[in-house]
């Protein structure tokens, strides 16, 4: 008889095993840890020099191996040490596409002691300002389209602009990465600064209901806790199938050690917890190929899957749609995919079958998580998934969970709630936010995550709505609030509602609905550009509508966008 899901991660979790965990105190809370994760970045970067000349990085048709990334990584944290008097605690950004040098920032960044501010390469001038400012960082490490965008604004506090990949000359204020990492010391090793699991390691900066982004401030423990968190559903994954389906067990010691030949393709952003936390970091930790895109691109991505072996390929739900409805799909060799893992938004059920029928044998893999868990929270493998394709699984066995009504009171197995989570991967707060923080993190640890979710009597859970008014295109969070800030910009504008309109691909695009001054004239093209001006590209709304008279609102004065959105698309079918 096969055992239970309970019954396996019973076993998987038990002392002595390579998942046990301990109990630790976070903030005067105690909740439980992985007693085998590394307890900082420095250790996840020492560890992997042991994998030498294995490649680690691919782009393009760069290749970098485990130990000359290593190098590199700690010969930039001297520079930024040495050369720029960077100390524990300071803060040094990333405002850059993927490539090699975001990966030499953010470790070299890290192991100096510095906290680690990824900023989005989508964002435009005002906004790369505003997360600079915001973060207070002395030193930027950025590619040359970032870099131009930011040339108009004077002083931004920095010490140092670090310049990547530039094709052309450089401002004054601005110095080559390159030039700054210089002759690389084959026997260097880090600078010696004392880390531990509770110091700050990251700012990773997630849209604001107020219309700013919030820095989620994440700790080095916060972090490393994904390197075993991933294990975790990989073994599980393996034992579970191992056990229904019979035959031999996983081979684990091949998985912990990075013998068995990994190849992840990168198709996210780095400055995302997915592409850092998730897939960077696992790739790092477990000896597994980094192959880079630049940009998303599914037919740049079939040539790379067969190209470089790849072996796990995933992203966020629209992206495997775009692979399998791609005209190359046919004709690539994709034999070497063993794992198909994605996030960031609902998978839709047909999804599923099709991977099931083009993918035979090879099941995909589901999670959620956000910004504030430093990614997966939760994660639904294998068998399971196939089991429970609407559920994204239950939380990890280091997180506790709780489906909450509007007075904070638990409900009963299968009623809706607000999703609260607790755990060693939830960050200490808002960076400089006292009181967004005292919003969202409450006492006894518990993070109010805004999705609203119910529990089965196995513990999946299931995201039915979200009680925050945000909108997820691709993978993105766009808070309504910033795109309507910015509608109010507009001189014409008296009153705007921002709401997700459905999307076969996306899953949700940016619409809205704009109410004109009396007597004001505006396009719908010259409303877009006005935002296209204030926003990053993917916040820009794809549909407004102009309304007549007052936008309908509740009592409490609030607009039913529900309303007006299933109204407005009930007009157009």
């Amino acid at each position: 008889m096969a055992k239970s899901v309970a019954e396996i991660r019973a076993e998987l979790t038990a002392p002595g095993q390579l998942f046990e965990m301990e109990p630790v105190e976070i903030g005067g809370v105690p909740i439980r840890a992985w007693k085998n994760a590394p307890p900082t970045l420095r250790a996840v970067l020492d560890l992997s020099a042991f994998h030498g000349d294995k490649t680690f990085i691919v782009y393009e048709d760069e290749r970098i191996s485990f130990r000359d990334h290593y190098r590199m990584a700690a010969t930039f944290a001297h520079r930024l040490v040495d050369g720029y008097g960077i100390r524990k605690g300071d803060r040094v950004a990333i405002a850059m596409r993927n490539y090699p040098e975001w990966l030499i920032g953010f470790w070299g960044a890290a192991v100096a002691g510095a906290i680690v501010v990824p900023l989005n390469a989508w964002w435009t001038g005002p906004e790369l300002e505003y997360g600079i400012r915001d973060a207070g960082a002395r030193v930027l490490v950025v590619d040359e389209e970032r870099a131009r965008s930011l040339r108009p604004y004077e002083d931004l506090g920095l010490e140092a602009v670090l310049v990547a990949r530039a094709q052309h000359p450089l401002h004054e204020r601005e110095t080559a990465f390159a030039e700054v990492l210089g002759e690389i010391d084959p026997d260097v090793v880090p600078p010696d600064v004392a880390l531990a699991p509770e110091d700050d390691a990251t700012i990773f900066y997630t849209s604001g209901t107020t219309g700013f982004p919030k820095g989620a401030l994440g700790t080095h423990r916060n972090i490393c806790t994904n390197v075993m968190s991933l294990a975790f559903g990989a073994f599980y994954a393996a034992a579970r199938k191992a056990d229904v389906e019979g035959g031999g067990g996983p081979d684990l010691a091949a998985m912990a050690s990075g013998a068995s030949e990994q190849a992840v393709l990168l198709s996210v952003p780095l400055f995302h917890v997915t592409g850092c936390h998730a897939i960077m970091l696992g790739s790092i930790s477990f000896g597994g190929k980094l192959v880079i895109m630049h940009k998303w691109d599914p037919e740049r991505a079939l040539e790379l899957i067969e190209r470089e072996r790849i072996t796990t390929i995933g992203g966020v739900p629209a992206m495997v749609w775009q692979l399998l409805e791609s005209p190359s799909f046919a004709e690539t060799d994709l034999s070497s995919v063993t794992s198909i893992g994605y996030g960031g938004a609902p998978a839709p059920p047909e999804l599923v079958r099709r991977i099931e029928e083009l993918f035979p044998g090879r099941t995909p893999t589901n999670g959620w998580g956000m910004t504030e868990t430093s990614s997966t929270a939760a994660s639904n493998n294998g068998i399971d998934y196939l089991a429970k394709p609407e559920s994204c699984g239950p939380p990890l066995p280091i997180n506790d969970v709780r489906i909450v009504d509007e007075e904070g009171n638990d409900l009963p197995v299968g009623q809706a709630g607000e999703l609260w989570v607790r755990g060693p991967n939830v960050v200490k707060g808002y960076w400089n936010k006292p009181e967004a923080t005292a919003e969202t993190f409450l006492p006894g640890g518990w993070l109010r995550t805004g999705d609203i979710a119910r529990l089965d009597e196995d513990g999946f859970i299931t995201i039915t709505d979200r009680a925050k008014d945000m909108i997820i295109r691709g993978g993105e969070n766009v808070y309504s609030a910033e795109v309507e800030a910015a509608l109010f910009e507009h001189p014409a504008v008296t009153d705007a509602a921002v709401f997700g309109i459905p999307h076969d691909v996306l899953g949700e695009e940016v619409g809205a609905v704009v109410q004109l001054k009396e007597g004001a004239t505006v396009t719908v093209e010259e409303l877009q550009r006005h935002c296209r001006d204030r926003l990053a590209a993917f916040k820009v709304p794809v549909r407004i509508w102009f309304w007549d008279g007052e936008l309908p609102r509740n009592p409490a004065g609030k607009v039913r966008k529900r309303d007006l959105r299933d109204e407005l698309l009930a007009a157009d079918s």
